[in-house]
């Protein structure tokens, strides 16, 4: 199984500096942040984040985190897309067998993804057994949840909350606020399906935005 170790493959650093930069600016892109306002929101400076962009520059872990919770993602999906891509020849199916797949951080607990190469939606498997639902996350790609086992309570905002067992499911809007918690912290697990938002090549600077 693929931990988080390096936060980009020690073997491809450059391109993967590279990915790692476009995916940001895109998601940055489609948050409708500038530079500035998502370096204040991740509380780092705005030369640095610019570097970032253009792969001139490497993430710590805490800093990845802090850019994941800014852009209402994860670090091991930030992560993910500094991944060498696989080729999307013949449209070949791939695999990700049981103790495969990239596991980090997500939220309050941990997450393996499910699924690898040219994809045009995120899937992953979640583990968790907080009894606190931390902040709200809030992102622009509609995400689905399903209760594999155990039981969570999902807070939606101004939806309200409603608990969820095995079996049952919430698919969330662009832009619904979405954080969960275990009643009685006894462990679950959630199957997870996110749109993919795709990073695009670095562009010249224009006026930094």
């Amino acid at each position: 199984m693929t931990t988080m170790a390096p936060a980009i493959p020690a073997d491809d650093p450059t391109t993967g500096d590279e990915r790692l930069g476009a995916h940001l600016r895109g998601l940055r892109k489609a948050r409708g942040l500038t530079l500035t306002q998502l370096a204040e929101a991740a509380a780092l400076s705005h030369p640095f984040l610019s570097q970032l962009e253009r792969g001139l520059a490497r993430p710590s872990m805490a800093s990845l985190e802090r850019l994941a919770r800014a852009l209402g993602t994860s670090r091991v999906e930030l992560i993910a897309a500094s991944e060498p891509p696989r080729p999307d020849e013949n449209a070949h199916p791939t695999f990700v067998r049981a103790d495969e797949g990239l596991v980090g951080p997500y939220a309050e607990g941990s997450a393996r993804m499910l699924a690898e190469g040219p994809r045009r939606f995120e899937p992953m498997e979640f583990t968790g057994a907080n009894t606190e639902p931390g902040d709200h996350y809030v992102h622009d790609e509609d995400e689905f949840l399903t209760v594999l086992e155990g039981s969570i309570v999902i807070s939606l905002g101004p939806f309200g909350e409603t608990t969820l067992a095995v079996g049952d499911s919430v698919y969330c809007r662009s832009g619904t606020p979405h954080r969960w918690h275990s009643p009685g912290g006894t462990p679950y697990r959630l199957l997870i399906v996110k749109e993919l938002v795709h990073g695009s090549p670095a562009e010249p600077v224009e006026g930094e935005t």
